[in-house]
């Protein structure tokens, strides 16, 4: 089994450390999916650039979670599902947003649900959308621009999911409060 270091600033690659510190800046700690990723500073780099790039996108706080959290849980990562748990209370999401997301249950505005349809048709399909599956995510109120957007955020969150998997990286103390298992 591969092991993965989750490296503090101190032990860092050096070209790592200034997206560290900037990360223990903004959060008052480094994240442990940050101190993995150190190990590689350009896919920490790129992560963060992704991260900030969607969340200065055109979708509000709920969309953004449901981007996120529908990811999370498709891809079924322990690390980030509690995670953007925590953030979305952060952001002021509301819980029955963030509930219905964790479990798989109708999210609480056909809006918000065909933005998740349309998150999992992406992922599931690869991007191989039909025609009506798209006008159904335009006909919902979304746009062209929208549709970029979920890919953005498809990329960030491919990044953040795969390296916990390959790093089994142990959720943040903080987080922990909102663990999640997939249900099968």
């Amino acid at each position: 089994m591969t092991e993965f270091t989750i490296h503090t600033i101190d032990s860092a690659p050096e070209a790592a450390k200034p997206a560290l510190e900037a990360s223990n800046a903004k959060n008052g700690r480094v994240p442990g999916l940050h101190g993995v990723m150190a190990e590689s500073p350009e896919l920490l780099q790129a992560y963060a650039q992704v991260h900030e790039l969607f969340v200065a996108s055109s979708l509000d706080a709920d969309e953004l979670t449901v981007v996120w959290q529908t990811i999370n849980v498709e891809n079924e990562c322990h690390y980030c599902v509690p995670a953007h748990t925590g953030i979305a209370k952060m952001m002021k999401v509301d819980d029955a947003i963030t509930e219905a997301l964790r479990n798989g249950t109708p999210l609480p505005n056909a809006r918000l649900e065909a933005l998740r349809t349309f998150t999992l048709q992406v992922v599931r399909q690869r991007g191989e959308l039909t025609d009506a599956e798209t006008q159904a995510f335009l006909d919902a109120g979304f746009t062209n621009r929208n549709i970029l957007e979920v890919i953005l955020g498809y990329s960030q969150k491919i990044m953040s999911n795969y390296v916990n998997h390959f790093a089994k990286t142990p959720v943040d103390g903080v987080f922990e409060k909102f663990a999640w298992s997939p249900s099968k």
